[in-house]
């Protein structure tokens, strides 16, 4: 009885161990930054960037990696120092739930195991999230409330339009002030249930998309194997967003699925992250037709920070992907969308956006598109679309 129970809490103590040091592990190999802060601009860029009063980023993934995003952060890009030392004044946390080994941008089963698993365990996290979708799902939306409300006064979770003219408000005072919104990154966290995206509403999400890197009973991935489009699950889950105010997110999603939610969908979309073809001609890219239909529709393209949605170097094609939207159908409809967090190497972390507005500058951008790119768009996007 001595040697097993000896033989437990070995066990409970390797257990313990790998909570605090394997999934910090994982996340500084997955997410590294090309380069180091601090960063430094022209005069010219950092007095530009300091005059802006609303910086917004429209994806990452943060909450996967179980850091307390209250505490800046030694490893990742995002937490809520970083985003107040960058005046970032807005962040869309993505919650992802399943990712398939092998990962790759051309093709994934479905049927790939799951890295997300080994790291929910090797987390802490309740047996409960340890093989069920939508619970993860659950577990990392309350994550975020939870962070949100160590803040008190000084963060807002924006699930209503009023919350969102609240965090501008406040920002009035007091920029120290953020604001986070919840989306979800892939519909197969909804495991086939249509009362699911009540549950997931009643969270706080905000943003779906259909599909990541793998077809799931919505439709295909523009990763995925089938390439198909919207199934008749995945009409009815975009009719009930519709109805919830749940906003769509094309990223990831196959052609077919971009054309069915276009033409079915009565809401404007997001394009939470992407990168455009005119600059890196991928399937993981949106073509100008498709900006183009984005547009017409009201949507918003936001534009990731990493090499295999921009190609390298980063920054300069992050600036060309900015100005292939502007040019084809206006600056209205492009923003802000790094992919943080996100299994990426980016070439800094959200303290280093004054290198975006360097950038801008340097390609000949106005002050006010560059604000409109900086935040403005998402701000009015989400005034016009938020209930």
């Amino acid at each position: 009885m001595k040697k097993i129970l000896i033989f437990l809490l070995s066990l409970f103590l390797i257990y313990l161990i790998g909570i605090n040091t394997v999934p910090s592990y994982i996340e500084a190999q997955r997410n590294p930054v090309k380069i180091p802060g601090p960063y430094v601009v022209s005069a010219e860029a950092q007095e530009l960037y300091d005059r802006l009063d609303f910086i917004a980023d429209l994806h990452c993934d943060a909450l996967l990696w179980g850091r307390d995003l209250t505490k800046r952060g030694d490893r990742g890009h995002v937490d809520f120092p970083r985003m107040r030392e960058g005046n970032v004044a807005f962040e869309m946390f993505t919650i992802v739930s399943k990712s398939p080994a092998g990962q790759n941008m051309q093709e994934n089963s479905a049927d790939a195991f799951d890295n997300i698993t080994p790291l929910t365990i090797a987390k802490g996290e309740s047996p409960s999230n340890w093989f069920s979708l939508i619970n993860r799902t659950l577990s990392q939306a309350q994550a975020l409330d939870g962070f949100i409300s160590k803040e008190g006064e000084n963060a807002i979770l924006i699930k209503t339009k009023a919350d969102f003219e609240k965090l501008l408000q406040m920002r009035e005072s007091n920029p120290k002030v953020i604001g986070g919104m919840l989306g979800i990154e892939g519909g197969h966290a909804l495991e086939g249930n249509l009362e699911n995206i009540d549950a997931v509403y009643e969270a706080g999400i905000r943003m779906i998309g259909p599909t990541h890197f793998f077809d799931n009973e919505l439709g295909g991935s523009a990763h995925g194997e089938s390439g198909e489009g919207l199934s008749d699950f995945g009409k009815a889950a975009v009719k009930r967003m519709n109805e919830l105010g749940i906003f769509i997110d094309l990223a990831h999603s196959s052609p077919a699925i971009v054309e069915d939610v276009l033409n079915l969908s009565n809401e404007p979309v997001i394009v939470s992250h992407t990168g455009v073809r005119g600059v890196l001609d991928s399937q993981r890219n949106l073509s100008d037709e498709q900006i183009q239909r984005i547009a017409k529709n009201g949507g918003i393209i936001g534009i990731a920070f990493f090499d295999m949605a921009v190609g390298t170097p980063e920054i300069p094609n992050i600036i060309a992907s900015i100005k292939h939207v502007r040019d084809l159908v206006g600056i209205e409809y492009v923003a802000l969308g790094s992919d943080y967090d996100g299994s990426v190497a980016v070439p800094f972390d959200i303290t280093g956006l004054p290198l975006i507005v360097e950038g801008l500058l340097e390609a000949g951008f106005s002050e006010s598109e560059i604000r409109a790119v900086m935040g403005e768009n998402v701000k009015q996007f989400l005034l016009k679309n938020l209930r």
